[in-house]
């Protein structure tokens, strides 16, 4: 009975040493932080609105960039994308005929109707004459002198305008119209590109590598813009958020490289230190020991270069770094 005493004596006292001497062993070989993976979600809804066509992946899947996730019934989409292109053909010729200007045959008909109103002014200035030396002789009646002035007025004026007209085909269409044409075209082109992205913005793509942890909707259900139908858990990169005290603090560097383990895996991942925080904060609850619980600490945040299966988001991890 006394030696099982005394041997229960010297294994407490052994134990005692180990834990007492094992800090100093621990600070030599590198300072120890604890922390947790980082939980890196992101939730996935279209910029427009529809009916959901497809759903194409489950919870649980793994997606690269780019994959295509799920899509809106587009016929509606297409409808006014077609409407804005024929907008655009409408504008485009509309502009073109300005910039042609008068064709050939307009010229020649104003110049036709010049001629015609020139004949006209001839004979009207010519009756005039014949009525006012009639008048003078006493042969004609005023009415009838006033009546010919008239008409010579009238065909002067005539005269004059289509000799306008005519000076207007050949200078051709105003520049303000023209410029007010080209903008026409500009929005017009705008509305296409317009209906374009809402075509394109009813497929749904992974923005990152990751894997599918929420399927929100199924097809068939009528979404809003932004409405989430699924969230996507990221895996590139994967970051590890630790917590230094002040008196650590000179030792966590930017750049640094840094060992990472976890509870449940026996591999020792390499990781480096991307970011300090340049503000105190209390030691959060997850991660907190009872002779921090109290002090303030400073984020970091670490990459993992190497990373695998083997760290999943939020997972408690052990992080070592080097001290010397």
């Amino acid at each position: 009975m006394r030696k099982a005493i005394v041997v229960l004596v010297l294994l407490l006292a052994a134990g005692f040493a180990a834990y007492t001497l094992w800090p100093r062993h621990a600070l030599q070989d590198g300072l120890m932080l604890y922390g947790n993976v980082d939980i890196r979600e992101v939730q996935l809804g279209f910029r427009v609105g529809g009916r959901l066509e497809q759903m194409l992946f489950e919870e649980g899947d793994a997606v690269t960039a780019g994959t295509l996730l799920a899509s809106l019934d587009s016929q509606p989409l297409q409808d006014s994308l077609a409407l804005a292109q024929a907008g655009v053909a409408g504008a485009e010729a509309r502009l073109a005929v300005l910039r042609a200007g008068s064709r050939p045959q307009e010229i020649q008909q104003a110049r036709a109707r010049v001629a015609e109103a020139g004949a006209a002014h001839k004979n009207a200035e010519q009756e005039y004459t014949r009525q006012r030396e009639l008048t003078g002789k006493g042969l004609s009646s005023q009415g009838l002198l006033d009546n010919a002035l008239a008409r010579r007025d009238e065909a002067s004026a005539r005269l004059a305008a289509t000799r306008q007209a005519l000076a207007l085909a050949v200078e051709g269409p105003r520049a303000e119209d023209i410029v007010a044409a080209e903008a026409a075209l500009a929005g017009a082109k705008a509305q296409r590109d317009q209906a374009a992205t809402q075509l394109e913005d009813a497929r749904l793509v992974a923005p990152n590598n990751g894997v599918v942890l929420t399927r929100v909707r199924e097809p068939g259900a009528v979404v809003s813009a932004g409405m989430p139908v699924y969230t996507l858990s990221l895996t590139d990169m994967i970051y590890v958020r630790a917590y230094v005290d002040e008196s650590n603090l000179g030792k966590v560097v930017p750049g640094t490289k840094v060992a990472v383990t976890t509870d449940s895996s026996g591999r020792e991942y390499v990781g480096q230190v991307g970011f300090v925080s340049p503000r105190a904060e209390f030691t959060p609850k997850s991660v907190e020991t009872p002779e921090l619980r109290t002090d303030l600490v400073y984020r970091l945040r670490i990459v993992i270069q190497d990373a695998d299966d083997g760290l999943r988001q939020g997972m408690p991890v052990t992080v070592t770094i080097p001290t010397a």
